[in-house]
Parts: structure tokens; C-alpha cells; sequence
């Protein structure tokens, strides 16, 4: 499966993006899927992650009421609603798929990356 996030951008403090991330060339319901992030210099987070009908969820605890992930399994699509962001969020977001269960770290299959940057 290919992967290709997009929406991430520049945003004040407290505002809000939606990050979409599109897959390609495979059965998508096959697979849970994440999103992570990596800040300059630290390592890379699941920031969320939904199991393959969307029935599951699970988050970061830095990011929990704040960000909303959910799938379109219509559509091949993730997303991670991201609301009252913090200048701590800033990071290269990263979608990617698994086709083992959302508590896999065995994440195979990887989207380009949106950077997403929050301004204080």
C-alpha cells in the first residue's frame, strides 16, 4: 500500500489542523493504521492509532481531547483532527499502516510526511 499525507501547515496556538492521509494499491481495510510525529532532535511518537474498521482508537497521552482520529474506508482515507494545538506539537507528521493489530510497532508501509508547525 502507498501511502500520501497532506494538510499540514503553519497555525497559531490554539488552532486547529485536519491531516489527511490517502492510501493506494491496497485493500485498506486490511490494515490499522497510525500517525506519528518526530520534533527536530527527539524521536519518533504514535501520536494515534485506529484499528481497521475504526471501532478502536487509542492516543498519546500528550494529545488526548485534543486530537480525533478516525478513517474512511470508502474513501482509503485517515485522519487526524488536530484542535487547540501547542507550539510542543510542532513535528513531521507521518501516517502509516499496519497490517497487524493497532498495538503493532511493526508499522510496514509509511506515508511522505506533512510538517506541521505551531506557532506561539
Amino acid at each position: 500500500v502507498q501511502l500520501q499525507a497532506s494538510g499540514g501547515g503553519l497555525v497559531q496556538a490554539g488552532g486547529s489542523l485536519k491531516l489527511s492521509c490517502a492510501a493506494s494499491g491496497g485493500t485498506f481495510s486490511s490494515y490499522s493504521m497510525g500517525w506519528f510525529r518526530q520534533a527536530p532532535g527527539k524521536g519518533r511518537e504514535l501520536v494515534s492509532a485506529i484499528s481497521r474498521f475504526g471501532s478502536s482508537t487509542s492516543y498519546a497521552d500528550s494529545v488526548k481531547g485534543r486530537f480525533t482520529i478516525s478513517r474512511d474506508n470508502a474513501k482509503n482515507t485517515v485522519y487526524l483532527q488536530m484542535n487547540y494545538l501547542k507550539p510542543d506539537d510542532t513535528a513531521v507528521y507521518y501516517c502509516a499502516a499496519t497490517l497487524y493489530g493497532m498495538g503493532s510497532t511493526d508499522y510496514g508501509y509509511w506515508g511522505q510526511g506533512t510538517q506541521v508547525t505551531v506557532s506561539s
